[in-house]
């Protein structure tokens, strides 16, 4: 009897140490989008790091799809263990492009772009009517493409605090126009465990179209009820899916 206890006790304690491995050993890689940068994760790393998870936010240049994904790439190199990267918008090509390495257990679209290899951003949308935020867009003298703080509001983050959809504007990143153009050369997805979460209220990527890619990619899908920014207006949610992803 004494022998039973003491074998369960030992099996329970491996099996509890097999469980808290994953928060310990795995890192959460954030990408953001365009019109954006790392802060636009600022109310999920909290919520990841009170689990026990080391996470990481890129900081895109926003100057090409090469140079993103190089910037992305540096991160996750850097890592040790296993790492989950999680892709905003533009940042869903971002880490189409660079989520290849044997680290990476998964990845996680947050209403992102999930290209096929040979796809270029800017015709993934053709079957579908333009976005209004995308109609706002504006450009300046070297091509770099940025909202108008009036569409930050009304398109991008309509769900979020006035102050909120002002910081976003103010701290937004202009992305090359170029880059929309660049084609990637690997589909990254479709090696890898995938979840998708569609914002069903999305003014800047068609939610339809959201939910083609989640299709696409045979992934796990959540939806939620809200604009383009999810991980703003709703990050435990967000957090939730990326947890998800990590207990794998």
């Amino acid at each position: 009897m004494k022998r039973t206890v003491i074998a369960a006790a030992l099996l329970a304690a491996t099996a509890f140490a097999n469980a808290a491995a994953p928060a310990s050993d795995t890192t959460i890689v954030l990408v953001h989008g365009a019109f954006a940068d790392g802060s636009s994760w600022s109310k999920v790393i909290p919520i990841l790091e009170a689990k026990g998870y080391k996470v990481v936010a890129v900081q895109n240049p926003l100057s090409s799809l090469a140079d993103d994904v190089a910037a992305t790439q540096r991160v996750v190199d850097a890592q040790t263990g296993k790492v989950v990267l999680v892709g905003h918008s533009w940042g869903g090509t971002v880490i189409t492009q660079a989520g290849t390495s044997d680290k990476i257990k998964a990845l996680v679209y947050v209403a992102a772009f999930a290209p096929s290899e040979g796809e270029a951003t800017a015709n993934l949308g053709k079957d579908y009517a333009v976005p209004p935020g995308i109609a706002t867009l504006k450009a300046d003298a070297g091509g770099y493409l940025w909202l108008p703080t009036e569409s930050v509001a009304q398109n991008f983050a309509p769900d979020v605090t006035p102050a909120e959809k002002k910081l976003i504007a103010a701290t937004q990143g202009p992305i090359a126009a170029k880059a929309f153009g660049d084609t990637t050369t690997v589909a990254a997805w479709k090696n890898k465990a995938n979840y998708y979460i569609v914002a069903s209220k999305d003014r800047m990527i068609a939610p339809e179209l959201e939910q083609a890619f989640a299709k696409k990619l045979n992934a796990t899908v959540t939806t939620l009820p809200t604009s383009h920014v999810p991980m703003v207006s709703q990050p435990a949610k967000v957090a939730e899916v990326i947890i998800a992803a990590a207990q794998r």
